[in-house]
């Protein structure tokens, strides 16, 4: 936690010098300090830091106008108020506008320490999340497709997916719950997956139901073994899967994911499989 960098907005120099004294003590970087909405607007575009605590009351603006002007500089930059007024209505209206978290004023040590713990513990675990997924859900899918069709996968590389794209003919789309929320989708072609199924049933499939239903079957087994492996490196990510969504047809258009996936396309002897798998950060929960 030594690395993390803040700025203090607070229009007290009591509060500011109070604050500044309980970072410091415990390693934190305290880059910069503002009390006005402009101030807020200078430092942070300069000093681009991990997190800011801010009051709720400033004069000619407020704390949820500053964390606004903060998060249109940066999105990913944490705000935590630090305020004397806390009632249902203010906590709500601090949630809306993507505070990470809310304590009252007086100041006390432990409380603001362990707010930032665990609002920093939050960013280091989709982190690890973050920088693992792809690989782990790459190999389930090799290793499902080579325990089901003793046959191999080689994978033509990997990109980020930033638009709709034109499906191959069938997508199964599983959506993943839990800390993070996230989906897996596979997409191939009709003759690959016939020629696929055909190969995990080892008999001609008597119909496009029955090709989905195996499809739909292989997505769920990739994704679960996925989330397991990724639930024992960290308990708390806590990755359920929700039942599979299947579509085919002709000239159909996926819709990108309002949040970042990587898309990688594996060569197999049946054709083409494009796996597409991705996870929203979203907002920490507190009370």
């Amino acid at each position: 936690m030594s690395a993390v960098r803040v700025v203090i907005v607070d229009d007290s120099p009591f509060s500011i010098a109070v604050i500044r004294n309980i970072l410091e003590e415990n390693g934190f970087d305290v880059v910069g300090d503002a009390g006005t909405l402009e101030e807020v607007k200078e430092v942070i575009a300069a000093t681009q830091p991990d997190l800011v605590t801010m009051d709720m009351t400033l004069p000619g603006t407020d704390g949820l106008e500053c964390t606004r002007a903060v998060h249109a500089i940066n999105p990913g930059i944490k705000v935590i108020v630090i305020s004397s007024m806390m009632d249902d209505e203010i906590l709500q209206e601090a949630k809306d506008n993507h505070v990470s978290g809310y304590i009252q004023k007086p100041v006390d040590a432990e409380d603001l320490l362990g707010t930032i713990q665990r609002v920093v513990a939050y960013d280091e675990m989709f982190k690890s999340l973050e920088d693992e997924y792809v690989e782990v859900f790459k190999e389930t899918l090799k290793d499902g497709l080579n325990r089901m069709t003793k046959t191999l996968l080689t994978y033509k590389g990997e990109h980020e997916l930033k638009s709709d794209f034109e499906s191959r003919g069938i997508a199964v789309i599983v959506g993943i719950i839990g800390k993070f929320s996230g989906r897996l989708m596979i997409d191939l072609s009709k003759e690959t997956a016939h020629a696929l199924v055909t190969a995990m049933m080892k008999k001609e499939p008597t119909s496009t139901n029955e090709i989905t239903a195996v499809l739909a079957e292989y997505t769920n087994i990739v994704a679960g073994n996925a989330c397991s492996i990724l639930n024992k490196k960290n308990k708390a990510f806590g990755l359920r899967l929700a039942p599979p969504s299947i579509m085919h047809g002709e000239k159909m258009l996926i819709s990108q994911a309002t949040f970042k996936t990587v898309s990688a396309v594996g060569d197999t002897e049946y054709g083409e499989v494009l796996l597409n798998v991705g996870f929203k950060r979203g907002e920490d929960k507190w009370t």
